[in-house]
């Protein structure tokens, strides 16, 4: 079972903490500084598997983990995980976040949180992994997409309608009107 999945830059800022076994903040925030610690000190050319950090479980707990550019994805599982499996689906993670940001980047992770959550949550939820298929995956995010962008019209309706109210020009309409001629019309009345 998965127990968490980091993702913190080069820095150790974190970018995106999920727990899937319930820590208080503080705590959350000492296994983040102590994962960043075991892991950034670590070579590009060792295993991306070592044992957990005292505060996440100890030698109960694996840390997989991979280095892209300036961001650590790091899984903390328990000892039913396959390694290579979790390396697979950090892959598949990444790559996923590649096809939906096109060239996935640290900023894209900071602006839309919410759609990094909603990918995590299509490919893990309550600590087991749910889909490992990128196809599948973009298939539902696409739809999450379409119906985002169903909302939106719902939602913007009242905007358009201000808008199209506005573009009516009311006051110069008012100014066209065409009304007779009061004084010729007050001689034309008849008593």
């Amino acid at each position: 079972m998965i127990k968490a999945i980091l993702v913190f830059n080069n820095h150790g800022k974190p970018r995106l903490s999920k727990f899937y076994q319930y820590f208080n903040e503080d705590m959350q925030q000492q296994i983040i500084k102590e994962t960043f610690q075991l892991v950034s000190k670590r070579d590009d050319n060792v295993c991306n598997f070592l044992e957990g950090g005292s505060l996440i479980g100890g030698s109960d707990y694996k840390l997989i983990y991979r280095h892209y550019a300036t961001l650590y994805f790091v899984f903390c599982v328990d000892s039913s995980e396959s390694e290579l499996g979790i390396l697979d689906l950090i892959q598949v993670f990444v790559e996923t976040l590649d096809k939906c940001f096109e060239n996935v980047c640290e900023l894209d992770l900071i602006f839309h949180v919410d759609k990094v959550h909603y990918i995590l949550n299509e490919l893990v939820m309550g600590g087991m992994v749910l889909e490992t298929n990128m196809t599948e995956i973009l298939s539902r995010i696409e739809d999450q997409n379409k119906l985002e962008k169903q909302e939106a019209g719902i939602a913007a309706a009242p905007a358009r309608a201000v808008s199209a109210v506005k573009n009516m020009n009311i006051p110069q309409q008012i100014k066209d009107m065409k009304l007779p001629d009061f004084p010729q019309a007050i001689k034309d009345l008849k008593f």
